[in-house]
């Protein structure tokens, strides 16, 4: 039975050719809206949407619809990562790979790493800074004609001359040049607002911006604020003309707060972050995008000799395990968490080692469940659509071995992939 689904929705993939109707038995089902887990529970989909979610294991009545058996899985609602980078992967020839590759050998490599993102769980992410090449990984996913996650994405991230973001820091001065708005590079409220103009003009879902430094940056400081108040209104007015919320990188505390003040929608990092902008924040109604993982990561890497450049270590040894306590104290104050992982600083696909980390830091099970389902949903518009698993959802469904609100490190294995009907793993 296995194999002939398999084999009929390979087909199906592959023609477009869908069953009527769906039927999928759960053994459990993690209510994400009311926090809890419910038991035998069987999924009806229809197209694309959930068509509705019945009591008990209920089989199909017509001959032409068809039935997944799942009663020994746990099931989900397809999860968010607020913050990947799909056109790279962190190796120790990344910072020479700047100079060899060519935008299609990203496209290339940002197809498999799109694969593997989607086939982990992760059925949307936010994509926060690449070239541009993930806009065209974005619109190629949505054509069916490669296999990922939903992307909503910034294109390039801006920043300010020679900050973090800034694509020509550590280059030879003969190829530095002096990159501006349309780059990504900014200087002035003027500047701030074409930048943003570009962005839209490029096709991106949102707007980046590196408000302080950063640790893989080969520049100096991995918390100086980078933007003046002013610019960042400027961005964050434009881009609500746009119709785009704003994500700000920062580790530093300054940086922040003028990030948040300005009316950016998402802190990623968070990494030196006081109290009182831990206040801020809940009063501004923006929410931290912890990134524990990346942290990790870097604390790790930066080991290796020779891993990252001379500049980068020390920053990497300083921002890196400070991460996940922050996030403990901000999760403890009362900000808003939305799950995101930085993914492309460590492996794609791993994504779900971060659930391990948030709850390490005493964030419970279910809680950060929902900061990678309902939370997203919220900021990213998708409340009606994504994030649950209930009647005229997306049919975005993945499925467990064991109740994650028991045993969270079950997430890091998913079993079974549903996209908007379509099955791409069991």
């Amino acid at each position: 039975m296995k194999k002939l689904l398999m084999l009929f929705f390979g087909m199906a993939l592959s023609t477009g050719v869908q069953a009527q109707d769906i039927y999928i038995q759960a053994g459990k089902l993690v209510d994400t809206k009311n926090g809890k887990v419910l038991n035998e529970k069987t999924i009806i989909v229809s197209g694309n949407r959930i068509k509705s979610v019945e009591d008990g294991y209920v089989s199909p009545e017509k001959e032409e619809d068809s039935l997944i058996q799942l009663r020994d899985k746990t099931l989900l609602p397809g999860l968010t990562d607020m913050h990947v980078h799909l056109e790279s992967e962190s190796n120790p020839k990344a910072y020479l790979q700047r100079y060899t590759d060519n935008e299609a050998d990203l496209a290339f490599k940002s197809i498999g790493f799109a694969e593997k993102t989607l086939l982990a769980g992760f059925t949307t992410v936010r994509d926060v800074g690449g070239t541009g090449v993930n806009i065209s990984l974005r619109d190629a996913i949505n054509k069916g004609e490669v296999m990922g996650p939903r992307i909503f994405t910034s294109g390039k991230s801006l920043a300010t001359t020679g900050g973090h973001a800034d694509p020509t820091n550590g280059m030879n001065k003969k190829l530095v040049g002096d990159p501006g708005p349309k780059e990504g590079v900014v200087n002035g409220v003027a500047d701030a607002r074409k930048a943003v103009r570009q962005r839209y003009k490029n096709g991106a879902d949102m707007i980046k911006i590196t408000a302080t430094g950063g640790v893989l940056s080969v520049a100096k400081s991995s918390s100086n604020p980078q933007f003046t108040l002013e610019e960042i209104q400027g961005i964050t007015e434009t881009a609500k003309d746009y119709g785009f919320h704003v994500a700000a990188h920062a580790h530093g505390d300054e940086g922040m707060q003028r990030a948040v003040r300005g009316g950016v929608k998402t802190i990623e990092h968070g990494t030196l972050m006081s109290k009182e902008t831990m206040d801020i924040m809940k009063e501004y109604d923006a929410y931290l995008v912890p990134t524990i993982t990346a942290g990790k990561e870097v604390t790790e890497k930066a080991e290796i000799e020779g891993y990252y450049p001379e500049l980068v270590v020390p920053k990497a040894k300083e921002i890196g395990p400070k991460i996940q306590n922050t996030f403990a104290e901000a999760y403890k104050r009362g900000v808003g968490i939305a799950f995101g992982t930085d993914a492309g600083v460590f492996k794609h696909g791993e994504n779900a080692r971060e659930f391990v980390y948030m709850t390490e830091a005493g964030m419970p099970a279910m809680e950060a469940i929902q900061s990678a389902t309902i939370i997203p949903a919220r900021i990213l518009k998708l409340e009606e659509r994504t994030g649950q698993i209930a009647p005229g959802f997306y049919a975005d469904i993945i499925a467990v071995d064991e109740d994650p609100t028991k045993n969270i490190e079950t997430l890091k294995k998913v079993k079974f992939v549903m996209k908007e009907g379509k099955i791409y793993k069991m």
